[in-house]
């Protein structure tokens, strides 16, 4: 019973630092800072149970903390476009390409990457 025990423990603990280590690895990344300027280009699919959903895609230039630009694909999975002239800070992996994006206030956009934004 007590070896059982340790050999459980030891699985959850594993388990526990694989989940954090995997998290890491895929919210990891360049910020850059977008400001959509366009609805999106909508996109209808359907999931592996035949369910109907809707995306809508986005190709915009971003802007790292230095100025420097990039151009990023990513879509918002909501039922609608994303807010006209809201600012992103948009996570973009190496390997995964843009991995999550949250809205930010224009305060908190960088003064070069605002720069390059028009503002």
């Amino acid at each position: 019973m007590k070896k059982f025990l340790i050999g459980f423990i030891s699985l959850v603990v594993i388990v526990i630092i694989g989940v954090q280590v995997a998290q890491k690895v895929v919210s990891s990344g360049d910020n850059y800072y977008v400001q959509i300027t366009t609805d999106g280009q909508r996109v209808e699919s359907k999931d592996d149970n035949g369910n109907s959903y809707v995306d809508y895609k986005y190709t915009l230039q971003g802007y790292d903390n230095n100025g420097k630009a990039k151009k990023l694909t990513f879509n918002a999975t909501k039922d609608r476009p994303l807010r006209k002239e809201a600012f992103l800070k948009v996570t973009w992996n190496k390997k995964k390409g843009v991995t999550s994006y949250e809205e930010v206030a224009q305060k908190d956009v960088p003064d070069k990457a605002l720069e390059k934004l028009g503002f």
